[in-house]
């Protein structure tokens, strides 16, 4: 889903961009009030996730492959305005390190796979925890749907660009039967990969999920004939000051061994978009990336010579720049929100 240079022409591209600029500095507001002590690391970690998912393409028609477009997923974690955010984050690392993703597409990309999956993928969770029983498997349930439909709203929102500002001459038709029908398989494999990762936190810290803030239903106890909450059985602040570091470790970890071992084995057809594109002959006026003499240009290092150790060098260097950047943009967000709310800002 990463769209190239030269997919679509510099004035849509442009507005894109205005449009992309404008949701990350709403998100950037917005994110104030989503982020605490608890969350802030986490969604650094969340966008090094994210990142290294990306890398694992999968198998989904014959010769196409697809990956991991994580808003809903960053959307259920973290909350969706940290999600456009964690999103963001990836794309500006992948197009401006590793030549994925054109530089002057970044607009168009940061609009389909930041903004539309997350908005379409988190209102859609929230409806339908609204509709189910309160409970963590109602939680991994409507993640689970919710990111298989933030995948085929991207490939519309793709197709509606594209409808606009492509630069070669296709049929609008052709173009989104093929991005959605493809689109709609590869949603599957983002709802699995969704649905499992976050089954997992909310298995072991359900208070970190924001997707699942208020849904716990209260212990009620009966005194004196009157049903009354019950005492809170939260964590002592040490405990949970060692979960959420474990935590954070386990998925630090985790997103280096994917990236950096597991993402040799992965699918190496085109995924959904630039099949498509081949096909349907929207590649024909691709421009050469800004980024491409990189050294990280393609997920390997320029100087490694065997494929292996330079796809699994370059993905941990990845993960590594992700979680700083996205750690030092989520620090300084909640540090300003901490700015907002204090004594002398509150005329306390």
């Amino acid at each position: 889903m990463h769209v190239p240079d030269g997919f679509i022409n510099a004035p849509v591209s442009a507005a894109t961009g205005v449009l992309a600029a404008g949701a990350v500095a709403v998100s950037l507001r917005g994110a104030r009030r989503e982020l605490d002590e608890r969350t802030a690391p986490l969604a650094g970690l969340v966008a090094a996730f994210i990142f290294a998912v990306q890398m694992l393409n999968f198998p989904v028609a014959a010769g196409t492959s697809g990956h991991l477009l994580g808003g809903a997923l960053a959307a259920i974690l973290v909350g969706p305005f940290t999600g456009v955010l964690c999103v963001s984050v990836v794309l500006l690392m992948q197009g401006i390190l590793f030549a994925d993703g054109g530089l002057t597409a970044l607009g168009v990309n940061i609009t389909d796979m930041a903004i539309v999956t997350t908005v379409v993928g988190y209102a859609v969770f929230r409806g339908l925890v609204k509709l189910l029983p309160r409970g963590r498997r109602s939680v991994t349930a409507a993640s689970f749907v919710a990111a298989l439909l933030s995948v085929p709203a991207a490939a519309v929102a793709f197709t509606l660009i594209y409808a606009v500002g492509g630069t070669t001459d296709v049929s609008i038709g052709k173009v989104a039967t093929a991005m959605i029908g493809v689109h709609v398989l590869i949603g599957i494999g983002e709802a699995a990969i969704t649905g499992l990762t976050v089954g997992a936190v909310i298995a072991v810290r359900p208070d970190l999920v924001y997707g699942a803030r208020g849904l716990e239903q209260k212990l009620k106890l009966r005194v004196n004939g009157e049903l009354v909450d019950a005492p809170s059985s939260r964590p002592a602040p040490v405990a949970a000051r060692a979960s959420r570091r474990t935590l954070w470790v386990t998925g630090l970890v985790t997103s280096l061994v994917l990236a950096g071992f597991v993402s040799f084995y992965a699918n190496a057809n085109p995924d959904g978009l630039m099949k498509v594109a081949q096909d349907q002959g929207i590649d024909k006026k691709t421009q050469k990336h800004a980024s491409a003499g990189s050294p990280l240009a393609g997920y390997g290092v320029k100087d490694i010579t065997d494929g292996r150790v330079s796809k699994g060098v370059a993905g941990l260097i990845g993960v590594g720049v992700t979680v700083v950047a996205g750690s030092t943009v989520f620090w300084a967000v909640r540090r300003r929100r901490g700015a907002d709310v204090s004594p002398a800002n509150t005329g306390l």
